[in-house]
């Protein structure tokens, strides 16, 4: 039996290639006619450009789609740009402005550092400086004096270092106690005509530089260094010039407080003849102008002064010094 072939169906072109392909037949079976295979329909697909597409008003930048992959790293979206380099700004001006403060507060805790270890070594400078430095035998001063006159002092007497206890007016030692008192070294001047003595006196305190700065405060706010019940006592050595020097011949005193050191610095002065009944009157007041008090015409309140200026650029000196001395 023979098969006709099927027509090719209509609108394809036939393969020659194709057309003619074998059959296999099954066993016994006769030979087997060829039957044609049909050619599958050509899809017609446009041609591929050559090159992608441009966007309109941007010459020369191709369009990318999802199915063309991009030359080379792509670039970063200009939003995130800007946002990556706002954070690259903000981070660097914090790290250089806290470089700034971290060096500022490094300088000022040296500076701070500095100026407590002064204050520490003023406390046990007592120990170390030769009372010579401190009470120097003999001074000397161009214009101490009245109306700027020279002034010539000698040492008579030094007391032996000890605590405060006697050394001040009840009312004095009351304003001095939150301080504390942990030594105190006295010594007595003459003048060069021996008619007037000066008691000079440095207290080294217990106290912290707030506590000083608290105590000069209070002193000055409420002028305790001007009441007259309120007065240091004078140191009055045997077989000299001031032996008769108490606290009815008191007629001046100074009384500063240090900041910069645990130390309070005083002086008391008076008449050697062992007077009385003459007013005491501040040394401030006793070296104002037009003062005329019998303290400020014998010029007690300018051996007040000076001396008290003296002891504290002792102080200050034998500091330098020995700052020097721990730096080798």
């Amino acid at each position: 039996m023979t098969t006709e072939a099927e027509p090719p169906p209509t609108g394809v072109r036939p393969n020659p290639a194709l057309t003619e392909l074998p059959v296999r037949s099954r066993p016994g079976a006769g030979p087997t006619p060829s039957v044609p295979r049909p050619r599958l329909p050509e899809r017609p697909y446009p041609p591929c450009p050559s090159t992608p597409p441009r966007v309109p008003g941007e010459p020369g930048r191709p369009v990318r789609n999802a199915e063309t992959p991009a030359e080379g790293p792509a670039e970063p979206h200009p939003a995130r740009r800007t946002v990556a380099a706002a954070t690259c700004l903000v981070l660097g001006i914090g790290l250089i402005g806290g470089a700034a403060a971290g060096s500022w507060l490094t300088g000022e805790r040296g500076r701070r550092s500095a100026a407590e270890r002064s204050f520490e070594r003023g406390r046990t400078l007592w120990h170390t400086v030769p009372v010579d430095d401190l009470f120097p035998r003999t001074l000397h001063d161009d214009s101490a004096g009245p109306g700027g006159a020279a002034r010539d002092w000698t040492r008579v007497g030094v007391a032996p270092d000890g605590d405060c206890a006697g050394a001040f007016d009840p009312l004095l030692a009351k304003a001095l106690a939150p301080v504390g008192c942990e030594r105190l070294l006295r010594a007595t001047y003459t003048d060069a005509t021996a008619t007037r003595v000066t008691t000079v006196g440095l207290v080294v305190t217990a106290a912290d530089g707030t506590g000083m700065r608290a105590l000069r405060k209070r002193f000055s706010d409420e002028r305790l260094d001007e009441r007259a019940d309120l007065m240091p006592r004078p140191y009055a050595p045997k077989d000299t010039a001031a032996e008769h020097f108490g606290d009815a011949q008191r007629a001046s005193w100074h009384i500063g407080v240090l900041t910069d050191l645990p130390a309070v610095v005083y002086t008391v002065s008076g008449f050697a003849d062992a007077r009385t009944g003459t007013p005491p009157q501040p040394a401030d007041r006793a070296v104002g102008p037009g003062a005329t008090t019998a303290a400020a015409q014998a010029g007690l309140g300018h051996d007040a002064i000076a001396l008290a200026d003296h002891l504290e650029q002792g102080l200050h000196r034998a500091l330098r010094t020995t700052a020097k001395e721990a730096r080798g």
